[in-house]
């Protein structure tokens, strides 16, 4: 199976990190690199094996980290200086200034829908109400279905090396399959989709199906609170066009 997908909802590294210290409740001014480092690792390493397209500064961020978590594992002075420079304080820097830029960002686009639906509610078309009330955050919910992914992958048992795989799974296919299923019913759970699995090809293609028809804003990604289970949704206008 062949299918390379390049997603702009992917925002960045930085993205990625702060995602992980918010997943594990991590102090952000007092991060365990060497941790965050192998957590960082594994979500490249799975984004590789769905031949997602990852931009350079994923990588430059990688090499940053593991810069940082080198220093961190030098043995210190015995005589130390107590303003001595914390190698991870460049880097928390960065994630507190693009945190406080994404809180903005999201305040301005919620004044700028305020604003929208202040002038022109009245002249907008109908929509399914819905869908019109699922809370769409694509930014997290993205690495969260890399979580959920990364799970299902660890949980699949292992196939026996000769096995001859008969059934050919595609993207394309999967697609088809999951817009069928969205129109039969109001939402579906990424876990029970990707239970359906029988092996970790199919389990591939069933992923970069979610993601396609999220980046297509074909269906909205709807999570059960924190890092619970994440729910897809249909879009009626755009499943009924």
């Amino acid at each position: 199976m062949s299918y390379e997908i390049k997603l702009d909802i992917f925002e960045g590294p930085l993205d990625l990190l702060l995602f992980l210290i918010k997943k594990d409740e991590i102090n952000i001014y007092d991060i365990p690199i060497s941790y965050i480092t192998d957590q960082y690792m594994e979500y490249l390493n799975v984004m590789e094996m769905l031949d997602i397209n990852i931009a350079g500064e994923y990588i430059v961020m990688a090499a940053t980290l593991m810069q940082i978590k080198s220093k961190m594992l030098l043995p210190k002075p015995e005589a130390i200086d107590e303003d001595i420079d914390d190698p991870r304080q460049e880097l928390v820097n960065q994630l507190l200034q693009y945190e406080a830029l994404k809180h903005v960002s999201v305040r301005l686009r919620e004044m700028e829908q305020e604003r929208q639906e202040w002038f022109s509610r009245a002249n907008m078309p109908e929509v399914d109400e819905a869908f019109e009330d699922v809370d769409i955050k694509l930014e997290n919910n993205v690495f969260e279905l890399l979580t959920a992914f990364s799970k299902a992958v660890k949980h699949m048992p292992k196939q026996i090396v000769h096995e001859i795989i008969i059934d050919e799974f595609t993207v394309e296919e999967k697609i088809h399959e999951l817009l069928h299923l969205m129109v039969e019913r109001k939402y579906v759970r990424v876990n029970a989709l990707f239970k359906r699995a029988r092996d970790r090809f199919e389990l591939v293609a069933i992923f970069l199906a979610v993601l396609e028809l999220v980046r297509l804003g074909e269906v909205a990604v709807k999570q059960d609170g924190i890092f619970g289970d994440i729910e897809l949704y249909r879009n009626e206008k755009v499943l009924l066009s």
